[in-house]
């Protein structure tokens, strides 16, 4: 089910909590005009977050990165690609959640502007699909590094459909990740 408040299209996904947000942008000969977040459109729409911390990375074609989580000061995220193309993913690790270990994806464009909106409890990563992409984060909690973990980009129970079709290229960090199963986390 979608619902639209303002400029904002917030998209229902199979996993409660995450949408999928179409932008909209207004053109002409010159260019563009979008805006990228509007606190009482969020919202109007059930997202009430306080965001107090925004990330941003630039990577090249293959890199994946996650899957990410923070343990004891979880992250919810509001995720967009400013340049190039990538697939998201969020896979749900909430213990009561009927749809734990299960994932979710969508391609995030800069040339649509969409966002993906990934509350607190999830694992997220992403690959780049273009040649460079340049991906920004809004996040409502502080990044902390002592309280990083990581689920295994590839857990085959969790199953995640990774449309880049090459040799993904990942940081030492994330090559240690363990499967879903071998992990304690409470969320």
């Amino acid at each position: 089910m979608a619902k639209t408040f303002g400029n904002f299209t917030f998209n229902e996904t199979e996993i409660e909590g995450v949408y999928i947000i179409d932008v909209k942008k207004y053109g002409d000969n010159r260019g563009y005009f979008m805006e990228t977040y509007k606190e009482s459109d969020f919202n109007k729409a059930g997202l009430n977050y306080k965001f107090i911390q925004d990330n941003q990375s630039k990577s090249k074609a293959g890199v994946l990165r996650g899957l990410h989580f923070q343990k004891t000061f979880p992250q919810a995220k509001l995720v967009r690609c400013l340049e190039g193309e990538v697939f998201d993913v969020a896979v749900d690790l909430r213990k009561n959640s009927k749809t734990y270990g299960k994932w979710v994806g969508c391609l995030l464009s800069a040339e649509r502007g969409n966002q993906f909106m990934i509350p607190r409890g999830f694992a997220h990563g992403f690959v780049v699909l273009s040649e460079v992409a340049t991906f920004a984060y809004k996040c409502d909690e502080l990044y902390h590094p002592e309280d990083e973990g990581g689920v295994m980009w590839n857990d085959p129970e969790i199953g995640i459909e990774w449309p880049f079709k090459g040799e993904v290229l990942l940081s030492e960090k994330d090559k240690l990740h363990k499967p879903l199963k071998e992990l304690k986390i409470e969320f």
